[in-house]
């Protein structure tokens, strides 16, 4: 008989999203003739743009034809997508190189597949509230997790303390799912912390395409002596809406090193590129086709339009709690709006309260830890007219 990882038995009965799903469901299957509007998981609802389209066409084209037919191609990702993504971080202000920029099928793989990397003694720290799948994969290899507190004392930005040690540490920012946002500072103390500690920061970038503010940093890399203590994860998600097309990147510093049991240097950008190599058959030809046009000028352009769009129903969101007097974090710099539950109410009764009564569906924030027990999470991911339908709903519950 085989044995069998038993750390399963730690993790909780059901992924937070689809405990959601299951109770909207039952709602939806007992009440079909009520319009239920979803702002609760972070999926987009716009189409992908036309360059985007044209390319994948195109690509679809090559792969009818003998002689552009694409079969296995790199694992780390064709040389034209890596190239692409290291001009749009140098537009940004970060030199890369091509070969440290490994194209995935998206962060959440990626934050997952990273601890193939790591040895099961190593101490994990993570901020609570937090995405759950840093914690729930972690939780499958058996590690030592430890929680830092993000709550209102520190506006939802958990810092360094000097008296924690941990080997590996999982930041967010613009966070998921509390949409506050990381100063260069804050940064630079998260970067020291890590080289004190000889620790190793995973940075979830998934979101920096929603910063409009110039002074905050949309990638760990523009920190001093990042790229000898972080690994950046990045997603065409939701900045080009590719929730169902999937493609995603992440960046592995070739200068990141770490000592083995035997005193010798290992480089993860070598170790990433083996586990690659090994595990991971690449993205599609045609997906990345895709992907490259959208770091083109136009691509740029089209998909800063549909940001704009999700940044404005933000601003709806937003509007809506000042006018309550309900306070929220985000809603600036993050599709996310994390606020506190009405009433006194604990996140999941107040989820079931918005599902019952005015048909929207939210985060329950208890889903990403113990400090998001009275707290809830919006995402501006629908379209105009249902978000404005929503905060109407959402007035109600005031009345």
């Amino acid at each position: 008989m085989p044995k069998l990882n038993e750390n399963y038995l730690n993790l909780k009965d059901s992924y937070l999203f689809s405990e959601i799903a299951k109770r909207v469901n039952n709602f939806v299957s007992e009440n079909p003739d009520k319009k239920v509007i979803r702002l609760g998981i972070g999926d987009v609802t716009l189409p992908l743009s036309q360059s985007v389209i044209k390319s994948m066409h195109e690509a679809v084209d090559e792969m009818a034809n003998s002689a552009t037919f694409k079969g296995y191609g790199p694992e780390q990702g064709y040389d034209f997508l890596r190239n692409a993504i290291k001009d749009y971080y140098c537009r940004n202000g970060v030199e890369l190189e091509a070969d440290e920029i490994f194209v995935s099928d998206g962060a959440k793989s990626d934050t997952g597949n990273i601890t193939d990397l790591f040895d099961v003694n190593n101490t994990v720290l993570v901020p609570d509230p937090v995405y759950p799948v840093y914690v729930d994969t972690n939780t499958m290899n058996g590690r030592n997790i430890i929680y830092m507190n993000s709550n209102a004392e520190n506006n939802f930005l958990a810092m360094p303390d000097k008296n924690v040690h941990a080997d590996i540490i999982y930041l967010c920012s613009p966070n998921n799912p509390t949409g506050a946002v990381y100063t260069k500072e804050q940064l630079k103390q998260w970067v020291d912390y890590a080289k004190e500690n000889d620790a190793i920061i995973l940075f979830d970038s998934a979101y920096e395409s929603f910063i409009t503010d110039e002074t905050l940093p949309r990638s760990i890399f523009s920190i001093e002596g990042a790229k000898e203590c972080c690994i950046e994860f990045c997603s065409l998600s939701k900045t080009a809406g590719f929730t169902g097309t999937r493609c995603g990147y992440t960046v592995v510093p070739k200068a990141l090193k770490y000592k083995n049991s035997k005193g010798e240097d290992m480089f993860l950008n070598k170790m990433w590129n083996r586990r690659q190599t090994t595990k991971f058959n690449g993205v599609p030809y045609i997906v990345q086709k895709a992907a490259a046009s959208v770091f083109s000028e136009e691509g740029m352009k089209e998909a800063q339009a549909m940001i704009a769009t999700y940044r404005e129903n933000a601003k709806i969101i937003a509007d809506t709690m000042d006018e309550l007097g309900v306070k929220y974090y985000g809603g600036v710099n993050s599709p996310y709006i994390w606020f506190e539950c009405p009433f006194n109410m604990y996140s999941w009764d107040f989820f079931d309260k918005m599902l019952n009564e005015i048909q929207v569906v939210g985060t329950p924030g208890a889903g990403f830890g113990k400090n998001g027990d009275n707290y809830f999470r919006l995402t501006a991911f629908n379209n105009k007219e249902n978000t404005v339908e929503a905060m109407e709903r959402f007035k109600t519950l005031f009345k």
